[in-house]
């Protein structure tokens, strides 16, 4: 006789378990904030030498989380692997990059553009951008694949969708919609039905529609680091004085990086 409620279920694997096992993990960035809230990991620098740099700790996981773009994160990886190769050290790769374009960011990443944080929109990145970083995180190694800020739902969704092959199947929300935009194939309009194809929107290059906006921005660079006075956070909202010093030292430092 079955127990009340049908069979129990199975545990959960944990994370490090299902990357054990092979399983490609789908993740965003706050769920790695949440575990180093809690204390279960810690976020280090992003040098290739983070990755070696105590090998005793025993690190299951190594890779890269937020405030730069897919690009930037992959490349950081393959630097952490081959560090990690180097001291013939054996982990598995996470990389959660931001959802945004940043190719003119600087050390500190999208929190040094003047955008930065409201009007970041223009930099998002489409489905497709994501599909074509799940395919080469794939191809690297990665097996903890993700996003962090500015990732939305049907980002996290595209990444499923490319991996499906690997993973055996597909997101349940790709039942809203057809693949590689094949539910264009019955739009009312001939030249937008014939966009339904992969091959359309792999090789897409999208305009952004703002006729006097640069390709690039020029960075704050501030050049503070962790513990500078700039960067404590306070409870009390910020004075007239303070907003006066910083937008001071922010012409200072406009003047010299021009």
């Amino acid at each position: 006789m079955a127990p009340v409620g049908g069979a129990p279920k199975p545990p959960k694997k944990g994370i490090l378990e299902r990357l054990d096992s092979g399983e490609i993990v789908i993740g965003d960035g706050g769920f790695v904030i949440a575990l180093e809230k809690r204390g279960y990991v810690k976020a280090g620098p992003w040098t290739p030498e983070a990755a070696v740099e105590h090998p005793e700790a025993g690190a299951s996981i190594v890779g890269v989380n937020c405030h730069f773009d897919p690009d930037t994160c992959l490349k950081t990886v393959t630097l952490m692997k081959e560090g990690l190769q180097a001291a013939k050290l054996k982990a598995h790769l996470m990389s959660q990059p931001l959802a945004f374009h940043t190719p003119d960011c600087r050390k500190q990443g999208f929190i040094d553009l003047p955008e930065f944080p409201f009007g970041l929109e223009p930099r998002i990145l489409t489905r497709w951008d994501v599909q074509k970083y799940a395919r080469e995180a794939y191809n690297m190694g990665i097996r903890y694949i993700g996003g962090c800020c500015g990732f939305e739902p049907y980002h996290i969704r595209a990444i499923a969708e490319e991996l499906a092959p690997e993973r055996g199947f597909l997101p349940e929300a790709s039942e809203k919609h057809g693949s590689w935009g094949s539910g264009l194939s019955m739009h009312t309009k001939p030249w937008v039905r014939a966009r339904a194809r992969k091959e359309y929107w792999e090789n897409l290059l999208p305009a952004s529609g703002r006729p006097y906006c640069p390709s690039m921005s020029k960075p704050d660079a501030w050049g503070v680091t962790k513990g500078a006075a700039e960067l404590m956070q306070q409870k009390e909202a910020t004075t007239e004085q303070q907003l006066k010093e910083l937008f001071e030292k922010q012409k200072f430092i406009s003047s010299m990086v021009a």
